[in-house]
This record gives structure tokens, sequence and C-alpha cells, in this order.
């Protein structure tokens, strides 16, 4: 088994220093915040693909000199706790004595360090009088990386090399000048270079920011008191983060969920177990034995992923208040059983690990809401569907309605699309609608978007009413969407989940209603689609997506007739039985 630990600064009772200015200390913590969310922007604004700059997946990090984490976008968490790792192994390839000033660095590679092929990790070391003082890292989720299937998440991958192209620690710039040859390679290799080559641009372009706010932080505090400051923060935020967990029940606490199949073993049910044991002195560690073996499809996830999932457990299960760096995973323990589901050997396919990143956050969340369901919510739907979209543009001028902007007749397109389903329930408040929970953070593409960037159009978005959990408080409403495809053949890599296993309630609420996907076919027959599967669309023929709900929190027999007539009223339910209202 394999048992990784953060190294600790602090013992699991001490406090952290009382020297630092503690006004100047959250000047500093609020400086750097505000450079991450500034680089976060930059990016998200600078980029070319949808899937970043509307659907907003990609994330910033800061890191001291030793690839520590000091300060995180408002982003992905996926991206968040990956970049971790991304850092530790491009240091461990490129120590800092070898950077230089205007080097970037640039990887992808899983089992590197990474999280899957498509999210692309830069880091940019701040150089100052020739020692490294800080570094800016980003990661982006690439809208194709190669691989057999446009948009690199096939669901039927069965070797990482099905996934696209994989790049481990390199210099992507060196002394300000870009390796011409690695940029072409990497574009040689890619459906949209010119899209993915924006991207990067875009994450240079950030990282740059970065590095010239953190310059001018340092001019006016000094390196020494800033470099001082940095660890001090660290320090705190473990010390917080330690006494949060030691004010939870110690223990040690079982969870099971199952995730729908691997997209290869479509009958197969795939087990996740956690076990979350509180020591009482502020340490956590997460237990996986018990998970189903590594599996033929793209369901496996690599170390760095486990262990983002575990580090927005901590953050979830501790004061929110705390400052996010390095210091709150210190006192984070994880054993991982070899060839599993989550520590596959290479060369596994892993496209496919965000629903199971989804599910170990969510699992370490309900855990703890065994022992205190006072305090956090019911499962909520943990599941992103994804959606990529592939093919070209009609060679006819004017055809599938396409505007004279658009892009020329038979250019290659490629599109993804995040789709989400409820949260769950929580003591005194419902669940939200169509959210993104549990690791991600992404949002659906708009109609317009959509319809610009390929001959697809949407016909229907909308909350799925039914869906949420019953309860004294409902569980948040999946999504209804509806996509028409005007011209074709249309590829779809279909990644989804919950199609078998509802998202359960808490303290006698009900579960979250199951995912569901068909499509209808142009002469109007309709197939029903599993969680994970490739498709091919013809002109006229829609798929139509129904996401999960979240699971309901107390009996629904206790819910306010108010509440119940609010839901009628905005048409999330359509029926009320057994309710106080009904």
């Amino acid at each position: 088994m394999t048992q990784t630990r953060v190294p600790e600064s602090l013992p699991p009772t001490a406090l952290p220093s009382p020297g630092a200015d503690p006004v100047l200390l959250e000047v500093i913590r609020y400086r750097l915040e505000s450079i991450v969310e500034e680089m976060q922007w930059s990016l998200i604004r600078g980029s070319f693909s949808p899937v970043v700059k509307e659907a907003l997946d990609a994330s910033c990090s800061l890191f001291d000199a030793d690839g520590t984490v000091i300060a995180q976008s408002r982003s992905n968490p996926s991206h968040l706790g990956s970049l971790v790792f991304s850092v530790r192994s491009i240091l461990a390839q490129y120590p800092v004595s070898s950077m230089e000033d205007g080097d970037v660095f640039i990887m992808n590679d899983p089992y590197l360090g990474g999280t899957h092929l498509p999210d692309i990790a830069l880091v940019m070391p701040l150089v100052i009088d020739g020692r490294v003082v800080a570094m800016s890292a980003s990661m982006a989720h690439q809208v194709d990386v190669g691989g057999i299937m446009a948009g690199s998440v096939p669901t039927h991958a069965t070797e990482i090399f099905h996934e696209g192209l994989r790049l481990p620690a390199l210099r992507l710039m060196h002394r300000g000048v870009i390796d011409d040859g690695l940029l072409r390679l990497i574009r040689q290799n890619v459906r949209l270079p010119d899209t993915l080559q924006g991207d990067l641009n875009a994450q240079l372009a950030a990282g740059k920011i970065a590095l010239r706010r953190l310059a001018e932080t340092g001019a006016r505090y000094g390196w020494p008191q800033l470099t001082a400051l940095f660890a001090e923060l660290l320090d705190r935020s473990e010390a917080m983060t330690r006494k949060a967990l030691a004010a939870l029940p110690a223990g040690t606490y079982h969870y099971v969920d199952f995730l729908d199949n691997d997209g290869i073993d479509l009958d197969r049910r795939i087990r996740i177990e956690v076990a979350v044991t509180l020591d009482g002195k502020g340490n956590v560690s997460f237990d996986f034995e018990g998970t189903s073996p590594q599996v033929r499809g793209p369901l496996n996830i690599v170390p760095s992923g486990v262990h983002s999932a575990a580090f927005y457990g901590v953050r979830a299960i501790t004061d929110p208040a705390i400052p996010t760096n390095g210091g709150c995973f210190r006192p984070v323990t994880v054993k991982l059983p070899p060839r599993s589901l989550v520590n596959p050997d290479a060369p596994a396919p892993v496209n496919g690990r965000t629903p199971v990143m989804k599910r170990i956050a969510s699992c370490i969340v309900g855990a703890l809401a065994q022992v205190l369901p006072e305090r956090f919510p019911a499962a909520s739907a943990a599941s992103v569907l994804v959606l990529a979209f592939g093919g070209e543009w009609p060679r006819e001028p004017g055809s599938a309605g396409a505007a004279d902007d658009r892009p020329a007749p038979g250019r290659r397109f490629v599109v993804t699309d995040l789709i989400n389903g409820g949260s769950g329930a929580a003591l005194g408040h419902d669940g939200i609608d169509g959210i993104a929970t549990d690791m991600t953070n992404g949002m659906s593409l708009n109609a317009e978007v959509l319809e610009l960037e390929a001959p697809i159009r949407l016909l229907r978005c909308a909350i799925r009413p039914d869906s949420g959990g019953a309860g004294t408080f409902r569980g948040g409403c999946g999504l209804e969407r509806e996509y028409l495809v005007l011209h074709g053949p249309v590829s779809i890599s279909h990644r989804g989940e919950r199609h078998y296993a509802q998202a359960p309630g808490l303290a006698g609420g009900s579960d979250g209603a199951l995912a569901t996907s068909e499509i209808v076919r142009v002469d109007g027959r309709v197939e029903t689609v599993p969680s994970k599967g490739m498709l091919v669309l013809q002109a006229g023929d829609r798929l139509r997506v129904f996401t999960p709900g979240g699971g309901g929190y107390g009996p629904s027999g206790q819910r306010s007739a108010e509440a119940v007539a609010d839901d009628l009223r905005s048409g999330k339910v359509t029926a009320v039985v057994g309710t106080a209202g009904g």
C-alpha cells in the first residue's frame, strides 16, 4: 500500500509564532489572494476555447521557492490540488538552482504529477538577484490534446496512449525565448492547434502578471520579510486546520459509494471505499483499502488526483475562513492500495478521473455527515456530465443556418460542454439546482457560444423537475438540455454518472433522481444512452440529457407548507405526496 504524508512543520498542538505584525500579515495574505484572482481572470479573458473562457475550466496558484502553495484562486479544486504535484514534478526535473529569469515549464503527464492529459500546467519562476523567490502556476483544460477522439476524453480508452499527447516536465521557454521545436511538436499532435496555442498564451500572460505583481510586492516590503511572512501564513493555516480537525469527533468513519461503470464494462459497478480517521490531535488520514482494483476503462485516477480530493475534503470539513495554502494540507495522510482504481499502474487510462475525484470528495463529507448530520449536507449529485463534440463545419455555403462570420466550410470543430446536477440539502436550507460541487467549479456553455462554435443548436435548457430528493429541505434539482445537430456527422464523448446510484438523502431525506440521456433520431426512434459512451449523431438527430439531483435532508412530512407551495409554483416539483403541504 502506498502511503504519503505531507511533511509537518509544527507539532500537532503547537501554535504559530506571534512575532509577525498581524496587520501586515493580513495585508500580505489578501495581496496574494488578489494576485491569484487577477491571474485567474486574465487567463479566462485571454483564452480562446469556450471550455476555458465560458466554462471556466482553469485555475491559478502561487508557490514559494520550495514549491509549497501560498495562495490559490477561487476556481477548480481538482486543478488546484493537482498543481501541487505538477510543481513538485517540475522541481524534481529542474531544481530551482537551474531556473533562470524568463523560464517557463510545461507538463501534463498524470503519472508524473499531472491530472489528465487535457489539463496542461505552466509554471514560471520569479527570479530576483539570481535567486528564485516564488513561482506562479496555472492549469487549463485544453479543448483537445490529440488521441483517438475529438476532445481527448474517450470513454472507451483502454490505455493512456489513446488519450492524447503526454508531456513530461519540459522547459517551454528559456530566458524568455520559446522552444519553437517543442511548440511545433505540440501543435502537430492536436486537432485545434491555434486554439491550444491561444490558451497557452493566455496562461503565459496570466503567469507574467502574477510575477510582476509579486515583484512589486517584494520591492515594497523586502524579500527577506516577505519570505518570512509566507512561512508564517503557512504555519497559521496549519495550526487553524489542526484546531478545526481536533474539534471533530475522534474515530474512524467509513463510507462506500459506487460509480456506474468504467466505460468498457458497462454492467460492472465500481466501488469507492474510504475510511476517514480523526485522531483527536489535529491529524486526519484517508484510507482507500476496499476500493475496486484498477479498471480497463478511463475511470482510474492517479495519486495526485486522490490527494486533490483529500485536500478538498479537509477544506470542506474545516473552517472556510482559514486561508487556503499548503499549511492546510500538512495534517493529511493518504493511503492508496497498489494497482487500484485510486493508484493504477501505467499505462492505465485516466481521462475520466473527474467523477472519481468528485465521488471521493463526496464520500469524505458523507463519512462525517453520518456522525454530524446537523453540520454536513446530504450527498450532492457529485457528477458533471462532460460532452465533447467533434466534427466539421458544412462545406455548402449558408447551410445549417451558419452566419457569415462563422468558421470556413470544412473547418474542424471541437467543443466541450459541462452540465452539472443538484447539490444536497442541509439543515436549514434546500440544495442548489444545477451547480458544480465536490471538486469542480465549471459552467455550462450558453446557447450563443455553442452555436457559434459548432453546427449544433441548443433547443432546451431548464431545471429538471422532481429530480431533487424530497425532505424537510429539498435536494437541488438537476438540469435538462437538448441539442439538435444541424450538420453531421458529429462525434460525441458522453461521460456521465449516477445513472445507477442515486445521491443518498440524509436524516430521513429521500435520494435524488438518477441521471438519464437519450438520442432522438431524425426518424423518431429513441435510443437510451449509457452513462459513458461514444456517440455519432447525424443532421436532425437530437441528444437529450437529464442530470441527477441532490439528496434531501430530513423527513419530507416536515417540509413547510410555504416551501411546498413555492416548489409547485416554481415548477421544481410537479406533485406533492406525504408532506406537510400535501
